[in-house]
């Protein structure tokens, strides 16, 4: 929801204006947001919060943003979706996914979040085990939830390729292209974002799909894409590349 473009205050405030009517899943970025708010980690040079962080409501933006899903599960036509800022582990079910999920957002919205907070970053564990517990399992829900692009077939996550579904070295995949991916078999739609290399991605189609990517790229001058459920129809409205949007 936030970082690099033009007006995070302004999509925060609109957002938070809707209500109950926006259901809105948290990223890395959104994540990056809060730790820099509590002063865990330091504001990056390509960031743009600070209308966010100088603002008198700010208080009252974080405390909101910490009460967004990591993950939602709705149900549209009898068919089951999940919604997710990166991926969803190949070895996670989908009931498994809110479940992980949840245990995120209960550290988020305790008392001892900045803790939680300051223990989140990492790249390890980086592999699911059922027995993980404390900031190991947390750490690892996260990364999977909001960064997770490349893994092997045992879902071992790397972190380092960004570019688009080919560029990965011959062991990695595409996490939705994990053979024996449990939500595949159980016939769960994902919509993700955060892939903005992988570009508009629909799997088998826009009509029916069982997943469904929509980074187009709008903070590097590309679009801003939505997918209808009602409709199974993509807007997309063109963001022309600004003097603070850069790649880094």
């Amino acid at each position: 929801m936030v970082n690099r473009g033009e007006d995070s205050a302004g999509v925060i405030e609109t957002l938070m204006g809707f209500g109950d009517s926006a259901k809105c899943v948290l990223g890395n970025h959104d994540l990056h947001l809060l730790a820099v708010a509590h002063g865990v980690r330091p504001a990056h040079q390509s960031d743009t919060l600070q209308a966010i962080l100088g603002k008198a409501s700010t208080g009252a933006v974080l405390d909101w943003m910490r009460h967004q899903k990591l993950a939602i599960s709705l149900t549209h036509n009898k068919h089951r979706w999940l919604l997710v800022h990166a991926g969803v582990l190949p070895q996670w079910s989908a009931d498994q996914t809110m479940t992980f999920a949840g245990e995120v957002e209960a550290a988020l919205q305790s008392n001892d979040y900045v803790d939680f907070l300051s223990q989140m970053y990492g790249n390890t564990p980086n592999q699911w085990r059922a027995d993980l517990q404390g900031s190991d399992r947390l750490r690892v829900i996260v990364n999977a939830l909001t960064r997770l692009r490349f893994c092997d077939e045992n879902g071992v996550m790397e972190f380092a390729t960004k570019e688009g579904a080919g560029s990965a070295p011959a062991w990695l995949m595409p996490w939705f292209d994990v053979p024996n991916r449990v939500t595949a078999r159980e016939d769960v739609s994902i919509a993700f974002g955060h892939w903005s290399t992988l570009g508009l991605f629909a799997r088998p189609s826009l009509q029916a799909p069982s997943v469904l990517g929509l980074d187009t790229g709008c903070v590097w001058g590309g679009e801003l894409s939505s997918y209808c459920l009602n409709s199974a129809k993509l807007a997309a409205i063109s963001a022309p590349m600004s003097t603070s949007n850069h790649a880094t």
